[in-house]
């Protein structure tokens, strides 16, 4: 999901209607425009609690990298799966 090499990388934002809770490590998510509620891992959750703020597809793979021992090549792929998954579902806004 990167931008044109001459351009800022889109960043992501979770949309106003998303409301995230903690509960023992793992998340759940209420999207309250579709009335629809989701369970996340640890790893989600805390990618979904930095995207009350806009942030690119890199802040968030560096986020991962700093507080989970995995790679930066893991933590990008596991980042874009994420934001893929979650644009779908329409939980997340992107500014170009």
């Amino acid at each position: 999901m990167a931008g044109n090499a001459d351009t800022e990388p889109p960043r992501y934002r979770r949309r106003a209607d998303v409301r995230v809770a903690a509960l023992d490590g793992e998340g759940v998510v209420l999207h309250l425009g579709s009335r629809r509620y989701f369970t996340v891992n640890e790893t989600a959750l805390v990618m979904l609690q930095e995207l009350a703020s806009p942030r690119s597809a890199g802040e968030l793979a560096t986020l991962l990298t700093s507080r989970y021992d995995v790679t930066p090549q893991h933590a990008a792929a596991s980042v874009e799966a994420f934001l893929e998954r979650s644009v779908q579902a329409d939980m997340l806004a992107v500014e170009h």
